[in-house]
């Protein structure tokens, strides 16, 4: 009986070694990602009645992953194919040397089909792809050629997105293509079938290549003809308005409005639309300004530091502190001039050896970018009597709006923090009588 236990477990043990795929034993190391040799049918073409897969060949065995591919949009090779205008997961086949896909409710007549496989398909080595391949082609309709091209942008941060999802919508029919934007947010989606599109712009966070309900967008209607769709700025779209989180003490006669959400930086607040009043008596206080916070210091910049102490023994410390900061400026610069020295009398010993030039600034493609304004959610409200320690004041602002330009009252109440006392003088008549 123990024979016969030892022999199963023996077996399936090599089954399951040999279901597993595993580069060959011994050789030279495999450092080359697999390429793309062929990928049927061909591109721009137009197929009546087609019936069957669209294939990728590669020069060599491919990874199958290690997440299978059940039709959930999870699997290794699914995360890697972008069918369009199918918002369903399409089937996805290993087959060696080949990826098959395939529509899960089969080919539509008289329809554009664009196929992405993206980069990142991997070797029996672990080396992965750079660069993708797309397919497209009809099975009836006329040739695409029209292009879409802009750029995917998070207004949060003001900068491109890289691998923002791209969906243009063809009206009226309400067919989806979509595609990935760059390392550096832009895109070029094409070819497409001409007409009127609605361009959205997605922040992927979960990387299903959908649109979800929370997910940060922007959107755009292209006119048949147009080929520009320009910047998606992408943002958080709430239903509902600002609601105003905290308010705090920014100076004495400035108090700082925290908000629930991002407000539309396109939109000054009047005076009139806030009101500040004073409890438990609800004494109304005059408001001067409603100010973002860069508006603000512009126009109320801090006070100027005390005036300078012009007696003897302010002008002797102030004198002190110049002469000590003179002294460490020279002392540094003759510290710089010896290092200099030092480094070109290295290069006169060394023959052929070039002058050290400093690297070149390189340009951050991922910068911000300056055609909108960045975005806040903090208001300074400029007062016309000081704030009294340790009062409570009851905010309401009118008319606020989100980045999606939702409107409504936001109300809040705060208390003012205490004077502190001042410091005790301490007792010298201890001293004088020792």
């Amino acid at each position: 009986m123990r024979g016969k236990r030892g022999r199963l477990a023996g077996g399936v043990i090599a089954l399951a070694a040999c279901a597993r795929v595993v580069p060959p034993a011994g050789g030279p190391t495999d450092l080359a990602p697999p390429v793309v040799i062929a990928a049927i049918p061909e591109s721009v073409s137009v197929l009546q009645g087609f019936d069957g897969e669209v294939e990728f060949h590669f020069d060599e065995v491919v990874s199958e992953g290690g997440a299978p591919n059940f039709g959930l949009g999870t699997g290794d090779l699914e995360k890697l194919i972008v069918l369009s205008p199918s918002l369903a997961v399409p089937q996805v086949r290993w087959r060696r040397t080949r990826i098959t896909v395939k529509p899960r409710e089969g080919w539509r007549p008289n329809t554009v089909y664009r196929v992405e496989l993206l980069p990142g398909v991997a070797d029996l080595s672990a080396n992965r792809t750079r660069a993708g391949r797309v397919i497209t082609f009809t099975t009836g309709a006329p040739l695409p050629l029209l292009f879409l091209r802009g750029r995917v942008v998070d207004w949060s941060t003001r900068r491109p997105q890289p691998r923002g999802l791209v969906e243009a919508i063809l009206l009226p029919d309400s067919l989806p293509y979509r595609a990935l934007a760059d390392s550096t947010g832009r895109f070029s989606l094409g070819p497409l079938p001409s007409g009127e599109y609605l361009v959205y712009g997605v922040l992927d966070q979960n990387n299903d290549f959908r649109m979800d309900r929370r997910e940060a967008f922007d959107s755009v209607r292209i006119a048949a003809g147009r080929d520009s769709v320009g910047e998606l700025w992408a943002f958080r779209h709430d239903s509902t308005p600002p609601r105003l989180g905290t308010v705090a003490r920014h100076d004495s006669l400035t108090l700082q409005l925290t908000f629930s959400q991002s407000l539309n930086p396109f939109q000054r607040i009047p005076p009139e639309s806030v009101e500040v009043r004073l409890l438990p008596d609800s004494t109304a206080v005059p408001v001067l300004a409603v100010l973002p916070k860069e508006l603000f210091d512009s126009l109320y910049p801090p006070r100027p530091p005390a005036a300078a102490d012009t007696s003897a023994a302010g002008r002797a410390r102030a004198d002190s502190l110049r002469a000590d900061s003179l002294r460490r400026a020279r002392a540094d610069s003759l510290r710089a001039d010896s290092i200099a020295r030092a480094r070109e009398a290295a290069r006169i010993r060394i023959p052929g050896a070039e002058p050290e030039r400093a690297p070149a600034a390189r340009p951050d493609p991922l910068g911000p970018l300056l055609t909108r304004p960045a975005t806040y959610d903090r208001l300074f409200v400029r007062l016309g009597e000081r704030l009294r320690p340790g009062a409570a004041y009851v905010v309401t602002v009118h008319g606020v709006e989100n980045l999606g330009r939702v409107a409504g009252s936001a109300r809040g109440v705060g208390r003012m923090p205490e004077e502190a006392p001042p410091p005790a003088r301490p007792d010298t008549g201890q001293a004088r009588r020792r």
